[in-house]
């Protein structure tokens, strides 16, 4: 094998100039800089899908609510019809054979009135015997009875709702205090 010649003149390099140094030096601060606008870009872009992402998130949670409580006026406007449709079977114990007939039709279009709105989502709040709660009652009247446990409800005056867990019409009711 035949081998080459380096010389030594190849191998050395001539010393850089200033000017040389200088534009190197300006050239690695350039490239430095746009790293450093590429990262802050691409960190922008990261951000800007992050917001999208949660601004969709918001309308479609905005969306499910509207949807999910688009009844709620209406339901509002039915409800005094269930409190009139309840007075009117109480009534039902008279001994007057054709009122109780009578009353047994509205039995039977309360009830029905009632099964499609709680298909709609609507639910009765429960409350003779609970805590009270601020959130779901209202109290009407207070009355002292030893007999039963301090801020109990006692009585409904008026039954009160929720549409899909939210109260659209608090209980109106008689609360114990004890003193």
């Amino acid at each position: 094998m035949e081998e080459k010649e380096v010389k030594v003149e190849e191998v050395q390099q001539e010393p850089k100039t200033e000017e040389e140094i200088i534009e190197e030096s300006s050239e690695s601060e350039e490239v430095l800089i746009l790293k450093n606008t590429i990262e802050n870009l691409e960190n922008k872009v990261k951000e800007s899908k992050a917001e999208l992402i949660n601004y969709r998130k918001r309308k479609d949670e905005e969306v499910i609510n509207r949807l999910k409580f688009a009844n709620q006026d209406l339901i509002l406007e039915i409800i005094p019809v269930l409190d009139n449709f309840e007075r009117a079977i109480k009534l039902s114990n008279s001994k007057d054979e054709s009122l109780s007939k009578f009353l047994d039709g509205f039995k039977l279009t309360y009830n029905s009135l009632l099964d499609t709105l709680k298909r709609y989502g609507v639910e009765e709040i429960p409350a003779e015997g609970q805590v009270f709660d601020p959130n779901m009652h209202q109290a009407m009247l207070v009355e002292q009875n030893n007999e039963k446990e301090n801020n109990i409800v006692l009585e409904v005056l008026i039954k009160g709702y929720t549409l899909n867990g939210r109260v659209i019409r608090p209980a109106s009711v008689k609360v114990n205090k004890l003193d």
